[in-house]
C-alpha cells in the first residue's frame, strides 16, 4: 500500500503560479513513475505530467512550456510548478502513482487549483 498526501493547491490569478507537492510513504517499493492528473467538473480525469524515479518526464501538450515536474527521491516527493496559469486549469489535481508490482494505481485525495481573477 501506498499513500499519497497532497499540498499547494489554493487560488491564483491569471499568469500568476503555484506549487504543488505530493509526499509518498508506505511500500515505496512499489512504485517508479509519479505524477499528476487533473479533473475539471464534467470533465475526465487527464494526465497532467509524469516523472520516473531516473527523472524522465512526459507533459500534456497543454502545460508544456508552462508547467515543470520534479522529484526529490530521498523525500519521496514529486513537485509541480504551475506557471503562467489560465482559467482553463482550474481543477482537482491528484498525485498519482501506478504499482510495478500489481495493476493497482495509488492516488492522492485530490486539492484544488482555481485560476480566476
Amino acid at each position: 500500500q501506498v499513500q499519497l498526501v497532497e499540498s499547494g493547491g489554493g487560488l491564483v490569478q491569471p499568469g500568476g503560479s503555484l506549487r504543488l507537492s505530493c509526499a509518498a510513504s508506505g511500500s515505496i517499493f512499489s512504485i517508479n513513475a509519479m505524477g499528476w492528473y487533473r479533473q475539471a467538473p464534467g470533465e475526465e480525469r487527464d494526465l497532467v505530467a509524469l516523472i520516473t524515479r531516473g527523472g524522465s518526464t512526459n507533459y500534456a501538450d497543454s502545460v508544456k512550456g508552462r508547467f515543470i515536474i520534479s522529484r526529490d527521491n530521498t523525500k519521496n516527493t514529486v513537485y509541480l510548478q504551475m506557471n503562467s496559469l489560465k482559467p482553463e486549469d482550474t481543477a482537482v489535481y491528484y498525485c498519482y502513482a501506478p504499482s510495478i508490482v500489481s495493476t493497482r494505481n495509488f492516488w492522492g485525495q485530490g486539492t484544488q487549483v482555481t485560476v480566476s481573477s
